[in-house]
């Protein structure tokens, strides 16, 4: 998109002179005074404005107040005579990008042009930035509304306006990491880095120079200096995932850490100080490891200041048809597709099932159905065995269901919802949580159960 200029002034062999300077390289509008410049401002979005700064009625310090009242401030470039730099200097202080004396030299002036476009460009990318940021971080980017998930949000409100360290608990696929984002974004850390780390991935040795750094020379392979995490966080927030897997030299130096906000990169005897806030997750027991020794008592409690429990997703399944809502219409976009949809049987089915692997499984099954059935309609028997209930199953005494019992235990459930039903098939259907399509495949199968609707 070629980029809009305004040019305003009063004289006007100056306006089309630099128009037919500029013309071949930017979209051109020209203004003879503030009004005319207002009026255009008004009307059109402009990537730069140029303009004089004595000029009959209003002077050019009125278009930099109009141009940096507009929502997207075009940066201004003012033109000026020789003896009254003051002014230009002035022109600067109230918002100007920055001023010309004339005769306006060409080359200085595309020059200029070209750093405005430039400096309205990264403007742009960084409140777009910031926009995504608070659109995915924040409390809106927490998709659910069920009472166990509105507890969780509740307590982050609660701690993120303070220095506490947290400890996040919860199963592998529940979002703690979505959750400690949220507490850094709604702090008053929120400009800072927010630094994660995933314990479970680095070897003890490893983490131990990852978190703290190290000096050259301070182990084999030590070529340099290296600048640990908690000092990458400076100012912000560091995230420590799967805490439970620190052994116990680091628990040391991270609890010291805790205690005098101080440590030691490894090869030095030299402390480092720095403001970094601690959130810590974990889905193991951290009790139970004290007990056996595996964690340090001391630790434990300084970690744990704050606690926040992230529900499983069966223990918030209210929340399901929104969450799949989001995580299709994600991957539909990502994909430049058309986002399926899901028949009453098939998703009855997919409330039924129990997530073990939480939200991190409901989004691999949002990507694949995506991408598998582009834009069409899910049924019951579209999904995959397990998430019919179709997979081994056992009686009350442990032992193993035979697929014959199994195919008598449905055609019985099929009997007693038509019987209910009188014969109707749409309210069988409605009964048994399944589509009348399914139940429609189900009668052609075993025609024996064949009632016809009264």
């Amino acid at each position: 998109m070629v980029p809009t200029i305004l040019i305003v002034d009063d004289e006007r062999h100056t306006r089309e002179g630099l128009m037919q300077m500029l013309e071949d390289t930017y979209d051109i509008y020209l203004a003879e005074d503030a009004e005319q410049a207002f009026t255009l401002m008004d009307s059109e979005l402009f990537d730069v404005v140029l303009t004089d700064l004595r000029m009959p009625g209003k002077s050019g310090m009125k278009v930099i107040d109009k141009a940096l009242s507009l929502p997207n401030r075009p940066p201004v470039i003012m033109m000026t005579a020789y003896g009254d730099v003051d002014s230009a200097v002035e022109a600067m202080k109230r918002g100007a990008y920055d001023f010309l004396t004339k005769p306006v030299n060409l080359e200085k002036l595309e020059i200029l042009i070209k750093r405005a476009l430039k400096s309205k460009n990264l403007e742009k990318e960084v409140e777009q930035l910031h926009e995504r940021l608070d659109v995915k971080f924040n409390f809106s980017g927490i998709v659910g509304n069920s009472a166990e998930l509105q507890k969780v949000i509740e307590r982050v409100k609660l701690v993120a306006p303070s220095r506490a360290s947290v400890l996040i608990q919860g199963e592998t696929g529940t979002g703690k990491e979505l959750i400690a984002q949220a507490i850094h974004q709604n702090s008053n850390r929120s400009k800072g880095p927010f630094i994660a780390v995933h314990c479970a991935a680095l070897p003890a040795a490893l983490l131990e120079s990852e978190l703290f750094g190290h000096e050259k020379g301070a182990f084999t392979g030590a070529m340099e200096r290296r600048i640990g995490r908690f000092e990458m966080a400076e100012g912000g927030t560091l995230f420590l995932d799967e805490i439970g897997e620190i052994d116990l030299a680091t628990q040391v130096k991270l609890l010291r850490f805790l205690e005098q906000r101080t440590f030691e990169r490894l090869g030095s005897s030299k402390s480092i100080k720095v403001d970094t806030r601690l959130v810590a997750a974990t889905n193991r027991d951290l009790l139970e490891m004290v007990k056996k020794g595996d964690f340090r008592e001391d630790l434990y409690y300084r970690l744990n200041v704050v606690q926040i429990e992230v529900p499983s997703l069966a223990d918030r399944a209210e929340d399901l048809p929104q969450l799949l809502t989001h995580f299709l219409n994600e991957f539909a976009k990502e994909n430049d597709m058309d986002p399926p949809t899901f028949e009453p049987g098939a998703m009855q089915a997919l409330r039924r099932y129990p997530w073990p692997g939480n939200i991190r499984e409901l989004r691999n099954f949002a990507e694949n159905s995506v991408v598998l059935h582009r834009g069409g309609v899910i049924h019951d028997y579209d999904l995959e065995p397990k998430f019919r209930g179709e997979g081994p199953s056992v009686d009350g005494s442990g032992k193993i269901v035979s697929p014959l019992d199994k195919e008598e235990n449905e055609k019985r459930l099929l009997r007693e919802a038509l019987a209910d039903a009188r014969g109707n098939r749409t309210r069988a259907a409605a009964l048994l949580g399944i589509s009348r399509r399914t139940l429609h495949r189900k009668l052609q199968q075993w025609p024996e159960l064949d009632v016809v609707d009264r």
